[in-house]
């Protein structure tokens, strides 16, 4: 067992140096300088929205967006097949807001996903030499698009996507979102997104910033149509293409809730957890098994070892902890607090791995925003 543990600790000591320094490679948005002249004279920007069902969220997510000190700015939003009032919500703003144009999309193309079809639809529209795909619920500061295009131009980007400070409305929610994040950091390692030399890519749907060019470069969303986790596929095309890419944090500039309360998040996780593991059973075992092993176990041999083994064990806690500091604390603001609760995350996001798949697998596909898509047609 004390050979197992100095694994243990050896492997939390790589995990937690490696994002120490790995972290130290992404940018803040808030250091970025807002440039004045960039705000008169910048290029055409077209924003991009998807809105299904955003009754809720919609309107006060574009006056944060209308509000900001770039002012060469459309607004795409594209209604897609909404039944709460979203059309109408949308309809009113526009009246109000003149660089706004409104798409409602009343039916889905066959073997096209709702949200990429939306997005797709908006760009067919677009003038912007600038593309902005984000969320319909997403919160903006009013020099986000400013200080973005400012560090988009002076690191000569095609692709710039920001993390948003995630929060929940309860202490579970946020204690899931911040141990999603830490797995996030854990097993994506995002700095190496802003090394040219890698292969790692990432994308985060709050905020993809592209230059026009590019993303036709990359066959727009056509080539990943029918991707549920189309951010971060958006993302890995543009690597593969050779283009350059970087991830910014922006936890002062945008902000959304992820998920109202943790079912919901169990929930919103179907649809993109087996996916995320490329619909291989292998995967979600081996995903599974890595989680126990690395972040369960140790909390379970701390109780069962002593001596030597178990002090070792001790610091392998330690450092998964300090591991945790250096990702999700940075990633979302408060995610320390949550420390104490994490062997109980752990077993929520195992538990949501093995939901996932066993619902995909029992329905035969997977259910997103109201619309069902076989999984025959996301593994084609």
């Amino acid at each position: 067992m004390l050979y197992l543990a100095i694994f243990t600790l050896l492997f939390w000591f790589t995990v937690w140096l490696d994002a120490k320094l790995g972290m130290r490679k992404i940018a803040k948005l808030e250091k970025v300088q807002e440039d004045v002249d960039i705000n008169k004279d910048g290029p055409l920007l077209s924003i991009i929205v998807a809105a299904k069902d955003e009754k809720e969220h919609i309107e006060a997510s574009l006056l944060t967006q209308f509000n900001q000190t770039y002012s060469n700015i459309e607004w795409i939003v594209v209604n897609d097949r909404s039944i709460d009032g979203t059309g109408d919500i949308l309809d009113q703003l526009v009246q109000t807001e003149s660089r706004m144009k409104v798409i409602h999309v009343k039916q889905l193309k066959e073997e096209w996903l709702g949200k990429n079809h939306a997005l797709y639809e908006g760009f067919l529209q677009s003038n912007g030499e600038y593309l902005l795909f984000t969320d319909a619920d997403i919160l903006f500061q009013k020099d986000t698009i400013s200080k973005a295009i400012t560090y988009f131009q002076l690191k000569g980007l095609d692709h710039l996507t920001l993390a948003p400070n995630l929060k929940g409305s309860s202490f579970w929610t946020n204690a899931f979102v911040s141990f999603f994040l830490f797995g996030f950091g854990f097993f994506k390692r995002p700095w190496k997104a802003n090394d040219p030399e890698s292969k790692s890519a990432i994308g985060i749907g709050a905020f993809n910033l592209l230059s026009r060019t590019a993303y036709v470069g990359i066959g727009t969303h056509k080539r990943i149509k029918m991707r549920p986790d189309d951010d971060l596929m958006l993302g890995r095309q543009i690597k593969q293409a050779g283009k350059k890419q970087n991830l910014a944090l922006a936890l002062d500039h945008l902000q959304v809730e992820w998920y109202p309360d943790l079912r919901s998040a169990l929930v919103g996780l179907e649809k993109n957890t087996f996916a995320g593991l490329f619909y291989s059973y292998f995967m979600v075992l081996f995903a599974i098994s890595g989680l126990f092993l690395s972040q369960l176990f140790p909390f379970i041999a701390l109780f069962a070892t002593t001596g030597a083994a178990q002090l070792t064990f001790a610091l392998s806690i330690l450092m998964l902890f300090l591991a945790y500091n250096e990702t999700a604390n940075k990633m979302t603001k408060g995610a320390n607090f949550y420390l104490l609760v994490l062997p109980v995350t752990v077993l929520l996001f195992i538990y949501s791995i093995a939901r996932a798949t066993i619902l995909t697998f029992y329905r035969g596909g997977i259910i997103w925003r109201g619309t069902f898509y076989h999984l025959k047609q996301l593994k084609k």
